[in-house]
């Protein structure tokens, strides 16, 4: 009898909890079983594992091979388990010594051939070992990903007879270098849109403040132009926030690429997914949308064509920065920090309150459209915009004399020094009570906001909203008080409360 174990990991939400492969080897009819709650494709590593080890020149053993993945409440999944399967089968026959197999951390699919293939997820794992005396092994590609956590040592190698000849101590690791990352990120230029000054303008406070926004307007106005440009204007991602982003869609995206470093991230799904698709959902569950848009921009087109339900589960994160999913085995927590932005027609034709007036919508069928969107939905949405059709003679000008991209990041960059610098955070992520401590208005202010509140019928949290977005106002003005020309721009930005009051 004879037993190796192995120190694995199992890439499960943002975390990697360890997962301990141990093979045990009896008398009897040969058998290879695994258990510890694993999925199909980690059944089917028993195939890949044994062919490997013998197309690799190793002995697979003539026995009872029993394999336990541990803790065996946690189920299991992806092909990430084969390479820690096939060195405890080695190691229990003696091919390759137990004690090399310490303080390591081993993660890899293997093909028939023995060679090491791709697995999604090693910068969740690299990042999980940060601060740890344990090194990563993984195959060669991903440990070049993996390699850019630092204060790691990560190994790649790229078969496992190229492996058990360095565990032997007949060869030795080299360590991964890390992936060469693009210089600089390429977005689309905000001088491409045309006319929209006041609807740019909400977008740089947005993107100052980090609010979410709601943009109203017929079709062909700009909206989805708009939008996509949003992620041109915001700072560069620091060196955190763009382990934190590349680790949550390396998860999902295993064809993850350097050109993505840095890149803030634009998710725009189609109207037809489902609340799992933006959530995150499943057996074992993955990250959905909105934690794919961590630290950069979801975009919902045609906002009022999601189903409602779906369009409901957005209200936790838009307010947490996280989404928490239970199942019966295990909660997870997926990082879920964005600029929500979203983008429907007035009503179901689409033209209301076009000057062509070619709206025949009537007053019930407007209400019935606009009810896709909730009242508590709409009151965790800061700016709320018409975006008005752009003139025909402005069209002319063809982005003539228009601000870039560029001039309009280092305003941003600018708010955004000044809030950190003040509250260590964003104005969105203000509480209540840090909202009555640095939003604090004039006696004119005041008695401006009380009329707003009356006449709209607004709830505390649009009061709160309209004070958060006129503290980001007077932070891209340098203005260390609120004034009445502030909180008079930041009402502008609230159509829905005026026009469902």
């Amino acid at each position: 009898m004879s037993l190796a174990i192995v120190n694995s990991r199992a890439q499960v939400g943002t975390s990697a909890p360890e997962v301990f492969v141990e093979v045990h080897l009896a008398r009897g009819l040969p058998r290879f079983s695994i258990v510890g709650l694993p999925e199909m494709v980690v059944k089917e590593s028993r195939d890949r594992v044994r062919a490997a080890i013998i197309n690799s020149n190793f002995e697979f053993p003539y026995k009872r091979v029993s394999v336990n993945l541990a803790p065996a409440d946690l189920p299991k999944e992806g092909g990430r388990f084969d390479l820690p399967i096939a060195l405890g089968v080695l190691a229990a026959t003696n091919q390759i010594p137990k004690s090399a197999l310490r303080d390591k951390v081993f993660l890899g699919e293997l093909a028939f051939s023995g060679e090491l293939r791709d697995i999604g997820g090693s910068l969740i794992a690299a990042l999980s070992l940060k601060g740890s005396p344990e090194s990563l092994i993984l195959p060669q590609k991903c440990a070049a990903q993996a390699a850019l956590v630092q204060g790691v040592n990560v190994y790649g190698v790229d078969s496992l007879l190229k492996l058990s000849s360095i565990l032997n101590g007949l060869d030795a690791f080299s360590e991964a270098a890390p992936i060469e990352l693009p210089e600089q990120t390429k977005y689309p230029d905000m001088s491409e849109v045309i006319g929209q000054t006041f609807s740019k303008f909400a977008l740089e406070v947005a993107a100052s403040g980090a609010h979410s926004v709601l943009m109203m307007g017929s079709p062909g106005t700009g909206k989805t132009m708009i939008a996509s440009r949003l992620p041109g204007i915001l700072p560069e991602m620091s060196e955190q926030e763009a382990l934190e982003t590349a680790a949550i869609n390396s998860l999902v995206d295993k064809d993850w690429g350097p050109e993505n470093w840095r890149c803030r991230p634009f998710r725009a799904p189609h109207h037809s997914a489902s609340g799992a698709a933006l959530i995150g959902g499943g057996t074992i569950p993955k990250p959905g949308e909105i934690s794919q848009a961590h630290n950069g921009v979801l975009f919902l087109d045609e906002l009022t064509e999601f189903d409602r339900r779906s369009l409901e589960l957005l209200r936790e994160p838009l307010e947490s920065g996280h989404i928490n999913i239970s199942r019966a085995a295990m909660q997870l927590k997926f990082l879920s920090r964005f600029i929500f932005v979203g983008a429907a027609n007035p009503c179901k034709c689409g033209y209301l309150g076009d000057s062509s007036g070619k709206c025949k919508c009537t007053p019930d069928q407007v209400q019935r459209y606009l009810s896709k969107l909730s009242g508590p939905l709409l009151d965790r949405i800061d700016i709320q915009l018409h975006v008005p059709k752009v003139p025909h003679y402005e069209l002319r000008q063809s982005g003539m004399n228009a601000e870039s991209s560029v001039d309009i990041r280092k305003r941003v960059i600018a708010a955004r020094a000044i809030q950190h610098h003040r509250q260590g955070k964003l104005n969105s992520q203000l509480s209540t009570k840090e909202i009555g401590h640095y939003c604090d208005l004039d006696d004119n202010g005041y008695g401006l906001l009380d009329k707003v509140i009356l006449q709209f019928n607004m709830s505390a949290r649009g009061y709160h909203r309209i004070l958060k977005l006129s503290r980001t106002v007077a932070d891209m003005k340098n203005s260390a008080r609120i004034s009445v020309a502030h909180l008079s721009t930041a009402v502008k930005m609230r159509c829905m409360d005026r026009n469902l009051s």
